[in-house]
Formats: structure tokens, sequence, C-alpha cells
């Protein structure tokens, strides 16, 4: 007999997992149907991927699923809807825009508890800084239930911390941050961010084996070990504080030729009086002192001297402190490493001085290729004619800057001729 059994994944998966099963081939090595069935859905359940929150703001509802924090009062920046100045999609493209110059901003939105401790974790969201940001965030945070979103402010504690930063011509970067121990920290490698005025996708995914990567536009910007990029644990090796370098050991790979001596005629000095230097005529020793020649470079000084190197026949090469186990060093903990038992709210929490950044498209799955597919449908399908649409706004702008240079010019040279027609008549 054959058992068929055909699972749909989510629309937003756009896969269809068929798995056929041979019961005969089951029954032959002794595993009921019972534990067969149990066993396909223990299979497929862990197939199936979840997106446990997607906002792409395409209504204009987005309020009522974001909660502005009212920590910072009037110093509190509002958020518009808007698709920007200029778009590949003018309503695909609508986001979220920080509005008002010089403000914090906070807003955060609530979806189902994830935990990171046995799946894929991935966020994913696009940044836009069409006003040419000068200094400013661009990076979400990850909070566990606890946060009171009416309160969120710089110090409420978050899990994870993603996105670029920009501030001056010193600081474009990819914040990569993970709480671990109730600190926060940052990651060891540079990750440099866009920092033109196009919308940009920004994708943090980590393994549950302690690895991670950062991807940029759906291309990989960095990738490695949570252990080894971070500095959550204390090393793994350490010197040994017993081992000290041997009081004979000689690291030395050159010495003097003990052979080797100094000429008679070395010792020349630096300067000498110039020879062909002669006491002007008008020279008065009364009045002027008594005349000295001008000082000129000596032609046969040779500088200190130093006897020649020769292989040291004691050199034993560099010494090498040992290294032992560090005991304070857990492995248990490096398994542990951004694994969190919950994350279930993700907030922005900013301030900008120059307003105007734009955001959309977020994103948390445990689906990898399913977030860089819909990062395809989304960034991907409308970055070309963002791009062709500003450089025609350019193109004009240029164009009418020039027509207004070449009015400008010509009503200074009418100006010009209407004064030398009043001199004439004068």
């Amino acid at each position: 007999s054959r058992l068929a059994i055909t699972f749909t994944l989510t629309a937003r998966s756009q896969a269809l997992l068929s798995l056929v099963v041979d019961a005969h081939t089951f029954n032959h090595i002794k595993i009921g149907k019972m534990k067969v069935s149990l066993f396909l859905l223990a299979l497929v359940s862990s197939a199936l991927a979840e997106i446990a929150f997607e906002d792409r703001f395409d209504k204009d509802d987005w309020e009522s699923r974001w909660v502005q924090s009212t920590h910072k009062g009037a110093e509190a920046g509002k958020f518009a809807w808007t698709a920007g100045k200029f778009y590949g999609d003018a309503e695909k493209d609508k986001g979220i825009q920080t509005s008002q110059d010089a403000k914090f901003y906070a807003l955060s939105a609530e979806f189902k508890p994830v935990s990171t401790q046995e799946k894929p974790f991935v966020v994913q969201f696009t940044v836009k800084h069409e006003q040419n940001i000068d200094c400013g965030g661009g990076y979400a945070k990850l909070f566990d239930c606890s946060l009171d979103q009416t309160d969120m402010h710089g110090e409420s504690p978050y899990k994870i911390m993603f996105g670029p930063d920009i501030c001056g011509p010193g600081t474009k970067k990819v914040h990569v941050i993970f709480n671990y121990k109730e600190q926060n920290h940052l990651i060891k490698k540079e990750i440099r961010c866009k920092d033109d005025v196009f919308t940009h996708l920004y994708t943090l995914i980590v393994q549950p084996d302690g690895t991670y990567e950062v991807l940029i536009d759906n291309e990989s910007a960095q990738k490695g070990s949570l252990e080894e990029d971070w500095d959550f644990l204390p090393p793994k090796k350490i010197k040994d504080p017993e081992a000290k370098k041997p009081e004979d050991w000689d690291d030395r790979a050159k010495i003097d030729d003990p052979e080797d001596s100094k000429p008679e005629d070395w010792d020349q000095p630096e300067h000498i009086a110039d020879p062909d230097a002669t006491k002007p005529e008008d020279w008065d020793d009364e009045m002027d002192g008594e005349w000295e020649p001008p000082m000129i470079d000596n032609p046969d000084y040779k500088g200190e001297w130093k006897p020649r190197q020769i292989d040291n026949p004691e050199y034993k090469g560099k010494w090498v402190h040992p290294e032992i186990d560090n005991p304070e060093y857990d492995a248990d903990e490096a398994s542990k490493l951004g694994k969190y038992d919950e994350i279930c709210k993700i907030g922005f929490d900013l301030w900008q001085v120059k307003s105007g950044t734009i955001f959309d498209n977020i994103l948390i799955t445990d689906d990898v290729e399913e977030a860089k597919r819909i990062g395809d449908e989304t960034w991907g399908a409308t970055k070309d004619p963002e791009k062709k649409m500003k450089d025609e706004q350019d193109e004009e702008e240029k164009a009418k800057a020039e027509e207004e240079q070449k009015n400008s010019e010509d009503d200074e040279d009418e100006d010009e001729d209407l004064d030398d027609i009043d001199d004439e008549e004068a």
C-alpha cells in the first residue's frame, strides 16, 4: 500500500511540500502506521516556515498596529505615512517617515512571541535616507514581551539592535548588537552601510548553531560566528601565568660582528669651514667682530659607526608564551549566544538631526529563503524605477537651474545696455 500526504505551505512561501511514504517499507522494519504518522507530522512541522510579523505599510491603518511612546513628550517626533519625494511605486513604496528635524523617535509594534532557541531568526526592513542624512540612526530594536511600548526610550532594555547608523564622515556603519547577561555587545567587525538617498534592504540572519549573516540589498555584507565576532565570552586560551621566558633564551636574530672594528679615519666632523670662502673686503673686525668662514657639510663625514651584523649562532627564535585553557571559559555558555526565549516587539528608537528617513517592508521570520524572496518582491521590484524617477527629477532641476542662470545673465546684460543708453543721453 502507498500513503500519500500533501501539505501546502503558507501563501507567502509559495511552495508545495509533498511527501510520499511507502507504508510497506516501514512495516518491513517493524514501524507501525501510528509512528509513521507522528514521524511525518514532526518532519512537516519542522519544515513549515513562520512569518511572525510583516508590515508593508500598504494601507493607512498602520497606526492601529504601532504604538507611539510618550516618554520624550514635546521632544518626540512624529512619523508620516508617505512614499517620499521619489519612488518606484507610489503605493508599494509607502512607509513611515521621520517628519521633524532634531527630534527623538520612538515607535513600536507587537507580534506573537518567537524564540530563537531552535530555529533561524531573520529580521529585515528597508531604509531610505532621502534627505541625504548627515547624522541619525536607521536601526531597529527587538524586545521581549516586558517592554512598555508607551514608555519606550533609549535606555529600554532590548535583545537585538540592527540597522544602519550615520553621523558625519566618520560613522557610516551597520549596528549588530546583542544583549548578553544584561550587557549590550557590539560586533567587532566593521560593516559599512549605504549612505546615498535611495532605498536599501537590510537583513540580519541568526542561526541556532551560533552563526550569523548580514545582507545589504540581498547580498552578503558580513558573516561569521557570534562567539568569534563579539566579546561575549572570555577567551578560550590564556597565557600561562606560570610560564616565563628562560634567562638564557636569546631571541636576537642578528648580533654585532665581534671581529669588526671601526676604521681609524672614520671619525670626521659633520660640518667644516668652507675652504672656498673669503673674508669680504668691507669686513671691519672692530665693527663686525672676528670674521669666521661659513660652515658646510663635510663630504668625508660618514655618520655614526656601527659594527656590521651577523647571524646570531645562539639565536633560538622568538619566544612564544605558552597558553593554557582559560578556567573562566564556559563552552556551554557559547551554545547559548544569540538565543532568546521570547522576542515579541520591534521598535524604532532614534534621534535624527535631519528628518526624512522612510522605513518599510518590515519582516520577522524563521525562513531565510522566504525573506530573500520577499526582499526581491518588494525592494527588488521598485529600486530601479525609484532611481529612474530620482534621475529624472535631478535632470529637471538641473535644466531649471541653468534656465534661471541664463535668465539672470540676460537681465544683467539688459541692465548694462540701459545704463549705456542713459550715459549717452547724459
